[in-house]
């Protein structure tokens, strides 16, 4: 994986790491569900499912970590592997988010938009790879 890609990674899993505890821990807050949700009425309700959420996020986060770390280790099919298939997880959710409900829109962005620069710069850099390959 080339740099941009590796870059755009950790910038994914930052995301997926700042939002565990918000949706985690600090969803009760007024701010945060209005930063989240837009929507301060459904607190209660969604308690359990949040703190699921939350670290549903930080265990995605936690798979773009460990397919870097394999990479910087030198087991490139293996961190190459994990970071692909997180990439596409967070790109689906973020899809699924948007289509749910429009109006999230931004939360949409922010949570596919980093994988989706991750998977172009990696088909783009694997393209260069097997263009060089023939030629050679």
């Amino acid at each position: 994986m080339n740099a941009v890609s590796q870059v755009f990674a950790l910038i994914a899993a930052a995301v997926h790491v700042f939002v565990w505890p918000l949706e985690s821990f600090l969803y009760g807050r007024p701010w945060v569900r209005v930063f989240l949700t837009g929507s301060t009425a459904d607190a209660p309700e969604v308690r359990l499912w949040r703190f699921n959420v939350g670290f549903y996020n930080l265990f995605l986060a936690l798979g773009l970590v460990a397919g870097f770390v394999a990479l910087r280790l030198g087991h490139v099919t293996t961190g190459r592997s994990l970071i692909v298939y997180v990439c596409a997880f967070m790109i689906g959710g973020g899809i699924m988010l948007l289509v749910s409900d429009p109006r999230l829109w931004r939360g949409s962005l922010g949570q596919a938009a980093p994988p989706l620069v991750v998977l172009a710069a990696d088909l783009a850099a694997q393209g260069a790879r097997s263009a060089r390959a023939r030629t050679a």
